[in-house]
């Protein structure tokens, strides 16, 4: 059996009943996330994320699998929301973060990939000192189903997320595009980021009636418009950058 990991995961395993594991402080940010200048957002996050953030599409191949994505730096190894150890205070922290250090992850058995998601946990935050999350019993305690419950329906909410990907990709909805500006410090240099992809506006009035019905009837259309919003949150990125420097 192969467990492969997430991404700003190391090495993941199947997480046990009688496992203690180190759970993250309060305001504590992992340490993928510290250097991470995005982090994937799910279906139901569109509406909190992209009043702070800038929430773009990424695809591996620019044509197939896109991902939403919200852009917390304008470099890379960059996170503009985390300063003295912690989370910048007032902004939302995406479930993908708040969820480490466990997951779900895809299991390969004899090089199938298997359908059902298996809850893991990062190796390295096993620990003899950890916290347990089942009485002795086997019975689980509060934080234990109230961390179940986010990684069922944030995982639920992800398969809606690539559906939406899918199909803005079907309907030719995305558009490839780079930011470009200038940060306002003295001497500061002309920057660009690439590899993101945006929805064109104009293509959504070519939609005929029935793509138009889907779009609205799975939720999508809604998002479409607050990622259109979001964009403008590159200024203010660059306004925390300055304000860094």
């Amino acid at each position: 059996m192969q467990i492969a990991p997430p991404y700003g995961y190391r090495e993941v395993v199947p997480f046990l009943k009688n496992q203690k594991v180190r759970l993250l402080a309060p305001g504590e940010v992992p340490e993928f996330a510290r250097a991470a200048n995005a982090v994937p957002i799910s279906h139901s996050e569109f509406q909190a994320a992209c009043r702070d953030y800038p929430i773009v599409f990424t695809s591996a191949d620019g044509k197939t699998g896109f991902a939403a994505v919200a852009v917390t730096g304008l470099a890379g190894g960059e996170n503009l929301f985390f300063a003295e150890g912690r989370w910048a205070p007032g902004i939302y922290v995406p479930a993908y973060v708040r969820r480490y250090p466990f997951c779900m992850a895809k299991v390969n058995l004899n090089k199938v990939e298997q359908k059902d998601r298996l809850i893991c946990v990062e190796k390295s935050y096993l620990a003899d000192d950890g916290e347990a999350l089942f009485e002795a019993g086997g019975a689980p305690t509060q934080k234990w189903k109230d961390l179940e419950r986010l990684l069922g329906e944030y995982e639920a909410d992800l398969e809606r997320t690539r559906e939406m990907g899918a199909i803005l990709a079907d309907y030719g909805l995305l558009e490839p595009f780079t930011m470009q500006a200038t940060p306002k410090a003295a001497g500061a240099k002309p920057m660009q980021m690439t590899g993101m992809h945006r929805v064109a506006e104009p293509r959504i009035e070519n939609l005929n009636s029935a793509q138009l019905k889907n779009l609205a009837r799975k939720g999508i259309l809604a998002r479409l418009y607050l990622h259109l919003y979001s964009l403008e949150n590159f200024g203010r990125l660059l306004d925390r950058k300055a304000a860094r420097r």
